[in-house]
């Protein structure tokens, strides 16, 4: 009787010497070992190696086993782009405990909602942001019965107003234990390591758990999508809150890089940390690389190293991909949500494209690509059939991601899990179209297409032609209900400081880049609700143009 056992079963088991779970705290501990005396982290005086920077998280990690965080345990933090958020990254995965990086312009009532569906143990909070914390801590007591340790951040390059909240400050716990012998990541790569709520563009947040087996591989395809050298030094403009930072954190301690620290993101700040500090790789949202083309030349005098940039959050806008092309900064896109870690598609650009246009290229580089190397699988299927669309670049369908850089799932709720990953894919809810080349096309959110008239008008498109305008600085473009047509664009927009346009020149610069129907009937010159991110908040927007309309 003949074994269905291959020989290559046999005697050749999994051991300790030949196995180890895929964990990025793997690469701070490299980093420590190999590039210990290379600078880490800046923030303002502050300077800090690798061999101090893991001795730090090392620490850290220590007292947070001290006060009873272990395996399944929820770390809270509500810090900006600091030392202590680098450090959190590091810390907790090494626990087995799970990070929950709170945003930082929540309003109390949700910060208490998210901590206690969570299941918070420990937050780790900047004194800049006690008031709200504080309120938070009180709705969390009072409505929740929850009461985390409250560990206070007490920056040094921080000089405003903030109480202390909590019975442990920060430097004085790391000083009172000794670091742990190693960083090590979790017996199982597919252990929980963090807990992000989703941004609310939809006006729906959920739990995305994701896993160490995936930042893993999404750390490892941030740098093999960008090509980035050994010892890069990163900008934190991203807040590391959003996505863990889209992995960064564990991509550049993985290449033995500087992250540069930021606690305010603006133009000044952003291209004098660049002069001063010889930035080479940053990322961000269009809203904030707009704020750099806009800003006045003598800002960026000096900055002479190549820098590269990626930008991601919102489909960029072809006057934002040509304005940095202007400037000479190496823009690349990627595409992703909170459930694939950040970006999991990138436009990669191919030598071919040098040669075309700065129009075409524009184009080209503003699609949303291919998947990344180290995810399975993305393309754009029919949601209703499951049938892939045609490489046409015509046929609409919904872009789906399958593969390691997938979420666990949504915490606490199996029926969005479901739903989300329905026939085997994780269901993006963007509408987009399959190219020839095989590169992938967003057309709209499927919200976000108004359909006028019975033809569908794509807001991206309208918003693109907005976006030409020299004037404009920020725009968004939604559906107003219209009792002839069903439905019909309304725009509403920011400028630019200093610049004049009216409602009317902008609906006709648009009709000379669109078809008549497509440009809107109605321009608001308001402020664009946004996440901390940059990503437009068009729930709120729709809720706005519906409730104008009920009222006239």
């Amino acid at each position: 009787m003949s074994s269905n056992i291959s020989i290559y079963e046999q005697g050749l088991d999994q051991t300790a010497a030949n196995f180890v779970a895929l964990s990025p705290v793997s690469f701070v501990e490299r980093s420590a070992e190999v590039f210990g005396d290379l600078p880490a982290v800046v923030h303002g005086a502050r300077r800090q190696t690798w061999a101090q920077t893991r001795e730090r998280s090392a620490r850290l990690a220590a007292a947070l086993r001290a006060l009873g965080v272990a395996r399944g345990s929820t770390v809270s933090v509500m810090l900006p782009n600091t030392p202590e958020m680098v450090e959190a990254h590091y810390a907790v995965p090494a626990l087995n405990a799970v990070l929950n990086t709170l945003n930082t312009r929540l309003d109390a009532a949700l910060l208490a909602w998210q901590m206690n569906h969570c299941e918070a143990q420990v937050l780790i909070t900047d004194r800049e942001f006690a008031p709200t914390i504080a309120e938070a801590l009180r709705l969390l007591r009072s409505e929740h019965g929850r009461s985390p340790i409250v560990i206070d951040v007490c920056d040094s390059e921080y000089a405003g107003p903030g109480d202390r909240l909590g019975t442990h400050e920060y430097e004085a716990l790391l000083a009172a234990h000794a670091p742990l012998a190693r960083l090590d990541g979790p017996a199982d790569e597919w252990d929980a390591i963090a807990v992000s709520y989703t941004s609310g563009t939809t006006g729906d947040p959920k739990g995305v758990v994701t896993h160490h087996r995936g930042a893993y591989l999404n750390a490892v395809s941030n740098a093999a999508t960008w090509t980035m050298p050994h010892f890069p030094t990163y900008l934190w403009t991203l807040p590391m809150f959003h996505c863990n930072g889209w992995c960064f954190p564990w991509t550049i301690a993985m290449l033995g890089g500087t992250h540069v620290c930021l606690r305010r993101v603006d133009a000044p700040s952003i291209l004098g940390a660049m002069r001063e500090h010889r930035v080479d790789h940053y990322c961000a949202a269009p809203i904030v690389h707009n704020l750099l083309i806009a800003a006045p030349d003598e800002l960026r005098a000096g900055i002479t190293q190549k820098v590269r940039g990626m930008v991601a959050g919102a489909a960029p806008p072809a006057a934002m991909i040509e304005g940095m092309a202007k400037l000479g900064f190496d823009i690349t896109h990627v595409y992703g949500l909170t459930e694939v870690y950040g970006p999991a598609a990138v436009a990669v650009k191919r030598a071919s494209w040098a040669g075309e246009s700065l129009s075409e290229q524009t184009r080209l580089n503003g699609r949303q690509g291919v998947r990344y190397a180290l995810q399975e699988g993305m393309t754009v299927l029919d949601p209703e059939t499951m049938v892939e669309t045609p490489a046409d670049g015509q046929t609409m369908g919904e872009i789906m991601f399958r593969g390691n850089i997938v979420m666990k799932g949504y915490l606490k709720n199996p029926q969005a899990s479901a739903a989300a990953f329905a026939g085997g894919w994780f269901h993006t809810g963007d509408l987009a179209v399959m190219e020839p080349d095989r590169y992938v096309k967003i057309k709209d959110r499927s919200k976000d297409i108004i359909i006028s008239g019975g033809e569908n008008i794509s807001s991206i498109e309208v918003e693109d032609a907005l976006y030409r305008h020299p004037a404009v600085m920020a725009c968004a473009v939604v559906a107003r209900p219209d009792p002839k047509w069903g439905e019909t664009p309304v725009a509403y927009v920011e400028l630019k400081p200093g610049a004049e346009v009216s409602a009317a020149e902008l609906v006709t610069h648009c009709k000379s880049l669109l078809a008549g129907y497509k440009a809107p009937k109605e321009v608001r010159f308001e402020a664009i609700p946004k996440t901390s991110t940059g990503k437009i908040q068009k729930f709120q927007l729709r809720e706005r143009a519906r409730s104008t309309q009920a009222i006239e």
